[in-house]
């Protein structure tokens, strides 16, 4: 369905926000810290008697880009809100058109432009992946796994790789890296492995990527400087396995520029890194006319960020297996009533209309806190 065809208009009568805290089942480590719970801001925008959901992806701080939960939900309450509450929006993209005058808060833009797709799907009865031009009826996934001992790095690897997840991810820093590599290759000899450094390297470390060599990794997942793409392209001509950008990518510009020098051979596309999905759908797009494969990165989404993110793997140049993995993995309880579980590595597509998932309001009241409501 063509995004610059006119439909009727979609007038947003409303919103809520709010702020839900989920504890995590194991602490969550990576290359720059430990999460023992997971905290996001909500987003509902309502329109004739239906509801759009949209989850922010910021962290309470800005360790992982350049947003806060603070400063977004201030954002989004002082700027974005006010320039949506009472009009009318034929389609997502007049929506993104209001706000490309305001430079940065991509997480912010994507978590109203996200619920403004749930919305529009449900008012045309329509599932997000036809809108976005999905198809599949399941999507492979993967699992990420977090800093921890060899060993047990080694038993969880094993575990979720009998589980059926068709590629297992491990979190590295400097000093963590080829050791667990050489247990976890070892163990699983056959199976589909990555890492992700978080960032946490330089150019100087190229030995140790040199080493990675060794292991038949599909590939190493953003090991240099979140805003740096020259130095990526240099570590890639010094090592033979592909590397993957994660928060270099802000757009489509950024992904044109790192695909044009070499310093990405496959794209991890988060759709609140890049503020929304038109913006993923244009870089997943362009890695297409590339013959660059993507996939979809997670932030420990709770439900409603998972079904979006769901919904956006349906699209055929999502080649490579995401971190859509089951919600039980990470959460005891979620904030929706469907379980979105995976079976021998597939994730199946919500059904019914928009991301296809509701809201448990009982559960959802006891994580919550800040609850704000907009009108005109």
């Amino acid at each position: 369905m063509p995004l610059h065809q006119t439909y009727a208009p979609l007038r947003v009568d409303g919103a809520e926000m709010r702020l839900v805290s989920l504890p995590l089942v194991t602490p969550f480590t990576i290359a720059t810290g430990t999460m023992h719970d997971k905290t996001f801001p909500l987003l509902i925008l309502k329109a004739d008697g239906l509801e759009g959901y949209g989850e922010g992806v910021m962290d309470p701080l800005p360790d992982y880009l350049d947003e806060s939960i603070t400063g977004s939900m201030d954002f989004v309450r002082t700027v974005l809100l006010p320039q949506v509450i009472g009009k009318s929006f034929a389609n997502p993209a007049e929506l993104e058109a209001l706000f490309a005058p305001w430079r940065g808060f991509y997480m912010a833009k994507a978590m109203v432009e996200m619920a403004f797709w749930d919305l529009w799907a449900k008012s045309l009865s329509l599932p997000l992946k036809a809108l976005l031009g999905g198809t599949n009826d399941a999507i492979e996934v993967g699992v990420s796994l977090g800093i921890t001992s060899v060993e047990e790095t080694v038993k969880r690897a094993v575990a979720h790789q009998e589980l059926g997840y068709k590629r297992i991810k491990l979190k590295i820093k400097p000093g963590h890296d080829v050791a667990v590599l050489a247990a976890v290759r070892k163990a699983l000899p056959k199976s589909h492995l990555t890492v992700d450094a978080n960032t946490s390297y330089s150019l100087s470390d190229t030995g140790v990527f040199r080493a990675l060599d060794d292991f038949d990794l599909d590939y190493i997942e953003q090991p240099l400087a979140w805003d740096d793409i020259h130095d990526h392209a240099k570590l890639q001509s010094r090592i033979t396995t592909p590397l993957c950008l994660d928060e270099s990518i802000r757009s489509a510009a950024d992904a044109r520029k790192a695909l044009e020098s070499d310093a990405a051979r496959v794209i991890n596309i988060k759709v609140g890194r890049v503020g929304g999905h038109l913006e993923a759908k244009r870089i997943h797009d362009l890695c297409a006319a590339f013959d660059v494969p993507v996939w979809c990165g997670g932030m420990l989404e709770g439900g409603i960020g998972r079904a979006h993110n769901i919904h956006l793997s349906t699209q055929p140049n999502f080649r490579k297996p995401g971190d859509t993995s089951s919600s039980s993995l990470y959460f005891t309880k979620d904030i929706i009533n469907e379980a979105l579980t995976a079976e021998e590595g597939l994730m199946p597509i919500p059904p019914g209309s928009g991301i296809g998932v509701t809201l448990d309001w009982d559960f959802l009241a006891k994580v919550s806190s800040g609850i704000e409501t907009f009108s005109k």
